[in-house]
């Protein structure tokens, strides 16, 4: 193979998040063969491509303590939104995800050694679970945070991540680490050895890493024991959730009335909370007494148990040929753990039901000339109703009795790429085949069918007001454990061809061509009682379907001019992708680049490029379940019922992008560098749902809704149905999401007091992500109840020193304060932003001798709690975004044969 000169720093001074294109160029620098950087398929003799690559090594990652890549990953400024992690107890599945530029982590394309990762995790998985990689194989990571989908295909609109992996390894590596809070919880145990190998024709790298996370409790912290809620005057105290133990109950009345607004309003109780059992007595409801407390039964941090094992070989089966495999598999047990499930239904009021309600009242609002009464302080005039035998009643209740719902994951994922590649003349060719496959189930247990429990109560079997109907033994035949399996499978075949075409007088025009063909398919097969709609919701359907593509690329890099005035050196690079779905057809996305190096201190760059993101099969077919979705409405309930699913029509989505950028090196401040890039992304025919709120808001109890193709049945059909608003809120093409901002990168590496520094700033300016789902909304600065956060400043900051046998880092993360989405159109919010938020994180490493070393290092050195806001996610404050866990201590030790 041909040889060329890499003016680079050792790779080992790079500071954690720095960009690689700010790396000194070595006066000393070594023949090395030509590499593949990530963004281009194109082998160069440098790493200052046209895109903003991000470089992390494998010893900022053992620093930071971090036993699974998500820890590190989620942490770079770049990223953003709603990335789940071990902190989301309710909807993780147990996962782990990536997402750049707060775009979705669907729009985040996972590479590992260059080639795609299989979608993991539960039922048929759209996003890589990070869970799939080993920490202890990782070589380096490179970020690219640009569209790459004229190189990669689909998914790469935001950026790509590509990991990769120890495949040269030698010798005998074992790492032993554990870690724990402050509070002696959410304690983390890891062991992992590496084996490598080299012989004449090759070499062999073997690796496995088992990992155990403990839990931490809600009702462990003060922040979080119990869920803070806020009156209509924004005074805060700690609440809790309707469905209560002892059971909660409604009058209902079914009369709709014209509001003085002109909206439907359902007249029930008027202002009254209804009736509580707890303790056995019916009483009138009361926040402070009765509301159930769903936080001291809830994870904080998810327990998990992770085996990972993987396999890595070369084979030379010529001079010129080799062959290359690469191995993976990982089984997951992750676990969830949420309050008792609550259930309701409603019943008439029978005589056999006993005379317990007969002396209770309830707030009844009066009516006159078809609208409420009000009086002069707009308060509605209610009149004081005994219940009656008749009465239809609204039953709600938390069953304790049973236990928690746990939630349990068992997921396999693995993923097999045989290859061969190697040299004819000046070229490089290589050939591969990449099989995934993904399987998962699910559980959930201490769930009831409902359906079987109304049953009873109205054949007269179950009295709900007789409280002792309700203990475990009477109500055990109707408990279950929900099971749903999943998985998703992945295939490709791919060739590709590079190398240099001709000279130019500035040099020589490479370009790299390729084909591939790829066949995805994914399912999710529900619980029988779920699928039937048996339990406390409607039914789910299943999911099964698939697609294939085929697919060619070409790139080329062009050299313009060298060694000329103010240009030393620009290159202009281009490539094309044309791609023919099986679901929707044939398109094709570019990109054109360029590189212009005015001399050995000043470099500019720049990409325009077109993207695109193929719906997923998730996306694509499945099934239509429940969700349920924080809305606002006078009189209804705060939850409505949203059908949400897939659409086997969708069509890909359409971006395009733009970076621009300067590399600065200045040789009168040696060891300093800095980059500076503009980015600039805007999708168009984004897959995504209506705002709830804006749904809410133009259908119901709007005289124009019947005329509007939003309400109409054919789209969301939205009605009221009783307190609750149900719609349907299934995935289409009509959305556009826009986002632009800055990223800037200094670094300085020196020597000072005999020791070795190395300096880096990484901070993530965000000036907008507006997003339009039928209502525009930019969220740049917001913190959401859902969504995640989109801090407009994110900054890392880090300091390493080190000295013969010992080495220490000091970092800090820098979150700016942002607003709470949930107040906006709110007079009065108890907590209407969040503040800044810094983060200290220490660690340090002590060679015992040349077979030893020991790390230590505390996160969250100042044991920060995160920041309340009023509508929050969950543990009263934004899990996707800010520690929840506190002060976290960690050790461990290398042993190296």
């Amino acid at each position: 193979m041909k040889k060329s000169t890499l003016g680079l720093a050792v790779i080992a001074a790079i500071p954690m998040f720095s960009s690689v294109q700010v790396l000194a160029a070595d006066e000393a620098a070594k023949s090395i063969e030509k590499i593949q950087v990530t963004g281009s398929r194109i082998k160069r003799s440098d790493m200052e491509t046209a895109s903003p690559v991000t470089l992390i090594g494998a010893d900022e990652i053992r620093a930071s303590g971090a036993t699974s890549v998500d820890s590190v990953l989620q942490q770079m400024t770049a990223t953003g939104g709603a990335m789940t992690n071990p902190g989301v107890n309710n909807g993780s599945g147990g996962g782990a995800s990536i997402d750049l530029r707060g775009l979705g982590s669907p729009r985040t394309l996972v590479l590992v050694n260059g080639r795609r990762m299989i979608n993991s995790g539960t039922g048929a998985a759209s996003t890589v679970d990070l869970n799939t990689i080993p920490v202890s194989m990782i070589k380096q990571i490179e970020v690219l945070k640009d569209g790459a989908s004229a190189v990669y295909g689909t998914d790469a609109v935001a950026g790509v991540v590509n990991i990769i992996l120890k495949n040269d390894f030698e010798g005998l590596d074992i790492n032993i680490n554990s870690a724990m809070t402050s509070k002696h919880d959410a304690t983390e145990n890891s062991i992992d050895f590496t084996l490598g190998t080299s012989f004449d024709k090759g070499n062999i790298v073997f690796g496995v890493q088992y990992t155990d996370r403990g839990e931490a409790s809600q009702g462990d912290r003060g922040f979080s024991d119990c869920p803070i809620l806020e009156t209509k005057q924004g005074v805060p105290f700690c609440g809790g959730s309707s469905f209560s133990e002892g059971g909660h109950i409604y009058n209902v009345n079914k009369v709709d009335i014209l509001n003085d607004k002109g909206k439907l309003e359902p007249q029930n109780f008027a202002n009254d909370n209804g009736l509580s059992g707890l303790g056995g007595k019916l009483h009138p409801f009361t926040d402070a007494a009765d509301a159930y407390n769903y936080a001291k039964t809830s994870y904080l941090y998810t327990p998990m148990e992770r085996l990972n094992i993987t396999g890595l070989g070369t084979y030379e089966l010529s001079d010129d040929t080799s062959f290359f495999s690469e191995f993976t598999y990982t089984k997951r047990w992750s676990q969830q753990q949420l309050a008792p499930q609550p259930i309701d239904f409603g019943f008439t009021y029978e005589k056999s039901m006993g005379d317990s309600l007969l002396s209770q009242t309830y707030d009844k609002r009066q009516v006159a000339n078809d609208t409420f009464v009000k009086d002069a302080n707009d308060n509605y005039v209610t009149a004081k109703t005994n219940y009656a035998y008749g009465d239809e009643i609204n039953y709600r209740r938390r069953m304790s009795e049973s236990g928690t719902r746990d939630l349990s994951q068992t997921v396999d994922t693995v993923r097999v790429v045989v290859g061969a590649e190697g040299v004819i003349n000046d070229y490089s060719w290589d050939v591969s085949a990449n099989f995934g496959r993904n399987d998962s189930v699910s559980k959930m247990s201490n769930l009831h069918n409902v359906s079987a429990i109304k049953a009873e109560v109205a054949a007269g079997s179950l009295n709900p007001l007789n409280e002792s109907a309700w203990g475990v033994s009477q109500i055990q035949k109707h408990i279950y454990t929900e099971q749903d399996s999943g998985g998703s499978q992945l295939f490709i075949l791919a060739a590709s061809l590079s190398g240099e075409m001709f000279e130019l007088p500035a040099g020589y025009t490479a370009f790299a061509a390729g084909i591939e063909r790829r066949q995805e398919k994914a399912w999710s097969n529900p619980d029988s009682i779920s699928a039937q709609g048996l339990g406390n919701d409607p039914r789910v359907d299943p999911t099964s379907g698939g697609f294939d593509v085929n697919e060619a690329f070409v790139e080329f890099a062009i050299p313009v001019l060298a060694d000329a005035p103010f240009a030393e050196y620009v290159e202009i690079s281009a490539a094309i992708r044309a791609f023919d779905y099986s679901t929707f057809g044939s398109d094709e996305t570019w990109k054109l680049g360029f590189t212009w190096k005015a001399n050995d201190e000043l470099m500019f760059r720049g990409v325009r490029s077109t993207a695109f993101r193929a719906p997923t099969v998730d996306e694509l077919y499945s099934g239509n379940a429940p969700s349920y979705e924080q809305v606002k409405f006078p009189g209804a309930d705060s939850q409505a019922e949203v059908t949400v699913g897939g659409n086997k029509n969708l069509t890909p989505e359409e971006a395009d992008t733009l970076t621009f950028g300067i590399v600065y090196e200045p040789q009168w401040f040696e060891g300093f560098s800095m980059t500076v890039d503009y980015y600039d992304i805007e999708i168009e025919n984004a897959i995504s749902t209506y705002n709830n709120q804006f749904v809410v808001d133009q259908c119901i109890g709007n005289a124009n809704s019947g005329n509007t193709t939003l309400c109409n049945a054919n789209e969301t059909n939205a009605y009221l149905d009783g307190t609750r608003i149900v719609f349907n809120n299934q995935l289409r093409n009509i959305g556009s999401e826009k986002t632009s901002g800055v990223d800037l990168n200094l670094r300085y590496t020196f020597d000072a007091l005999g020791l070795s520094w190395k300096a880096g700033l990484d901070t993530t300016y965000l000036d907008e992500y507006v997003v339009d789902t039928g209502a525009v909304v930019d969220y740049s600065g917001f913190v959401t109840g859902s969504a995640g956060s989109y801090a407009d400043i994110k900054s890392n900051f880090n300091l390493t020193a080190k000295g013969d046998n010992w080495g220490a880092t000091y970092e800090a993360r820098y979150i700016a304060g942002m607003d709470s989405f949930a107040c906006i159109d709110s007079e009065v919010c108890f907590a209407p932003e969040t503040p800044s938020i810094v983060y200290h994180d220490i660690s340090g490493y002590y060679l015992v001798n040349d077979t030893i070393t020991l790390s230590a290092g505390v996160n969250n050195l100042f044991d920060k709690e995160p920041p309340y806001y009023t509508g929050n996610n969950d543990s009263n404050t934004d899990p996707y975004t800010f520690d929840t866990l506190g002060r976290r201590l960690f050790a461990g030790m290398n042993i190296k044969f």
